[in-house]
């Protein structure tokens, strides 16, 4: 069963997305209003994905992904907001984010949208994906001024980079690949290295700045 923690300061939503994912058969093992108490609770119960609203006193979302960053912590985060705005998208994005959905979302698309991060995928809202590619394109480079010259990556890394632009697990690309888990692995692994990139979405968001994937 897929355990995720949800992180937002209104009581009576978390309560319902605890319902739902219940329903949906996802375990929710942890509760926190803001990302100070959000760090504590990710800390106690290692969840395989964090649901996380951006809006919050105190802490706020953004706050909350730096410091999961800062001390190593890899767990998938899916933003879960109601605000549709192209700046908060790129910085949770740039902050470390796997996931971008708003309030508006299905049960069904959100159980997707849990599972898909829980596999090592990523997944950002229909809604917003055009806009924020046009937002990506003509903005600063997603990894920074002093990041390293990007590297040619070869036709099987390019492959691969783009199931992991469709939010593709490392399983699945394997799959549609007909190669191996663990080269799959390998190949993004490579693939951070070659274009300076943290993790796989922000590999993802210097490949479409830079026009590698279009």
């Amino acid at each position: 069963m897929t355990r995720v923690v949800v992180v937002d300061d209104q009581t009576l939503v978390r309560q319902g997305i605890r319902t739902l994912l219940d329903v949906a058969g996802i375990e929710v093992v942890g509760e926190a209003d803001d990302g100070g108490a959000a760090l504590d609770v990710v800390a106690a119960t290692r969840p395989d994905v964090v649901l996380l609203d951006l809006r919050m006193p105190r802490h706020d979302g953004i706050w909350t992904l730096e410091r999961l960053g800062e001390r190593g912590d890899d767990v998938p985060v899916l933003v879960l907001t109601t605000f549709d705005d192209d700046t908060l998208v790129l910085d949770a994005l740039r902050a470390g984010a796997r996931g971008y959905l708003l309030k508006d979302v299905t049960l069904e698309q959100l159980t997707r949208a849990v599972e898909a991060l829980a596999a090592g995928g990523t997944l950002i809202a229909p809604s917003v994906t055009d806009r924020l590619l046009r937002a990506i394109r003509s903005g600063p480079s997603p990894v920074g001024a002093d990041a390293p010259p990007m590297e040619a990556l070869t036709e099987r890394e390019l492959e691969v980079l783009r199931l992991v632009a469709e939010g593709y697990s490392n399983r699945e690309i394997a799959g549609a690949l007909f190669l191996a888990e663990g080269t799959v692995k390998n190949h993004v692994s490579t693939i951070l290295l070659k274009l300076g990139a943290r993790d796989r979405t922000n590999a993802v968001l210097r490949a479409l700045h830079e026009g590698v994937l279009r």
